[in-house]
């Protein structure tokens, strides 16, 4: 993995090994994930790609802040400084991860302004159940069980794949899990959209429970410049249960903008 330096902590990156030419394309992870998510998306790359691990998870080093505006603005902090580093061009952000992007165009606009977005498993306002709140707390099995339930994160898992999943958030760990959803409940941009003014994708799975289609409608509805497209046989990650689908989906959209 690569590091750059990022207001005083390290921020942790990959790059695709791919000598495909077009615009480089950073990818965004949700809450208690890391890069790891993007592994298809890295190994399918049909242009430059990279993923980053967010302050405190995966290899980056970790942040003192407080979940909301905060957390988010340090996330996006993060994003930068990657897109920086490796010239990326496109964002790609995922449920969290699309929150960041989605702060990113409507907060650091001055600072970067990508040529596309792609938004999947994401809403403009993203409110969590508040038992999960709840378990995140005082029970954070109980949170990853129910997290992992058929049509939440994975619409059909095997038990393998789910206990891939489930581990991955282990690791992550119950603090930055939580200050993770606790961001996305504070999430609410839906009087601010019509201000972005570049072309965005949002992609959701067939199946998802946690951010379902009509959230993507309601992006696809107030963003001026906007198309939405359904990921099928997918839950809240299509990018991992369907990623060739998923890729072909977002490399059409990239060539048509």
């Amino acid at each position: 993995m690569e590091v750059v330096s990022n207001h005083g902590r390290e921020t942790a990156y990959v790059e695709a090994d791919s000598e495909a030419d077009g615009e480089t394309v950073l990818y965004v992870h949700g809450s208690g994930g890391s890069h790891e998510i993007w592994r298809p998306q890295l190994r399918l790359a049909d242009r430059p790609a990279a993923a980053l691990d967010l302050s405190g998870h995966g290899n980056s080093e970790d942040i003192d802040a407080s979940p909301g505006y905060t957390t988010r603005s340090a996330y996006a902090d993060d994003v930068l400084a990657v897109a920086d580093a490796t010239d990326a061009s496109v964002l790609v952000g995922s449920s969290l991860g699309g929150a960041v992007v989605l702060h990113i165009l409507l907060e650091r606009a001055a600072e970067f302004t990508p040529e596309a977005a792609v938004l999947t498993g994401t809403g403009a306002r993203m409110g969590v159940l508040e038992d999960l709140l709840e378990w995140l707390a005082s029970d954070f099995e109980r949170a990853l069980e129910f997290l992992h339930e058929p049509d939440r994160l994975l619409h059909d898992p095997d038990p393998e794949a789910r206990e891939r999943s489930i581990e991955a958030m282990r690791e992550c760990g119950q603090a930055v899990t939580r200050r993770d959803f606790l961001t996305c409940h504070d999430f609410d941009v839906r009087d601010r959209l019509e201000a972005i003014d570049v072309p965005v994708l949002a992609v959701y799975g067939e199946y998802d429970q946690l951010t379902p289609p009509w959230f993507h409608e309601y992006l696809s509805e107030e963003i001026l410049d906007a198309s939405l497209a359904e990921i099928e046989d997918a839950a809240h990650l299509p990018m991992v249960e369907q990623p060739r689908a998923f890729d072909e989906t977002v490399s059409e959209f990239l060539e048509s903008v």
